[in-house]
């Protein structure tokens, strides 16, 4: 499981380059409780990339272990997994409010959200064997994404809404394998699917990043 220093420096670095200042964002906290040092870089756009993908990492293995937990009937763990998803939600949302303002995070929050009600839904299907609750899951798992790729094409020209969408789209059917070797308890494929999963997280954090530098190129440095 992800630290709380990723957590954290995920929000910061994103915030960083407005102004914010990792620093800053990071004031009271310690690194001895997690051993560990926190990467540096002369660039507020490597920062942001960095960002985005713990930030994006962070939920792939909160969401992974929380399907996980769902279909094996723990039911206290899927609900302290669910908590720490829906917590890296919100601070996923306040990474793109410190890019984009109040308006678009609280934008931002229910839309993230209804995306993890639906793989819930694909869950609860697959434990229960019915067929069309996995049906209509993942078929407004594909129409969320073509609203996902509005949301962020309306926010930065940069990002096309159809290259968007393709690329959530990759990211539900890619945690759909996930689950669907979780399930049918393959543990090699699980894991298997799991590490081509998160690689493809960076094919999302890493052109976002790129976009956002293009838009606000005048608050980039290096």
């Amino acid at each position: 499981m992800t630290s709380t220093w990723v957590r954290r420096v995920g929000v910061a670095a994103l915030a960083a380059f407005l102004g914010a200042g990792c620093s800053a964002a990071m004031s009271g906290s310690s690194m001895s409780d997690t051993k560990m040092t926190p990467p540096t870089s002369t660039s507020k756009a490597a920062d942001l990339r960095a960002g985005l993908n713990a930030l994006l990492g962070e939920h792939l293995i909160l969401a992974a272990s929380a399907t996980q937990a769902a279909l094996a009937g723990r039911d206290g763990e899927f609900k302290a997994a669910a908590a720490a998803l829906d917590t890296n939600s919100v601070d996923i949302s306040k990474a793109i409010g410190s890019v984009y303002g109040a308006g678009a995070e609280q934008a931002f929050l229910p839309l993230w959200r209804k995306h993890i009600g639906f793989v819930v839904d694909y869950t609860v299907g697959v434990a229960t064997k019915d067929r069309a609750k996995q049906d209509k899951a993942v078929a407004d798992l594909i129409q969320y994404t073509q609203d996902f790729g509005a949301f962020l094409n309306a926010a930065n020209p940069n990002l096309p809404k159809a290259v968007v969408a393709d690329l959530v789209k990759m990211h539900v059917t890619t945690l759909k394998d996930v689950i669907d070797a979780q399930a049918a308890g393959d543990q090699a494929k699980t894991y298997m699917q799991l590490r081509s999963t998160m690689a493809h997280m960076d094919m999302i954090a890493n052109p976002l990043a790129e976009a956002i530098v293009k838009q606000f190129s005048a608050k980039f440095t290096g």
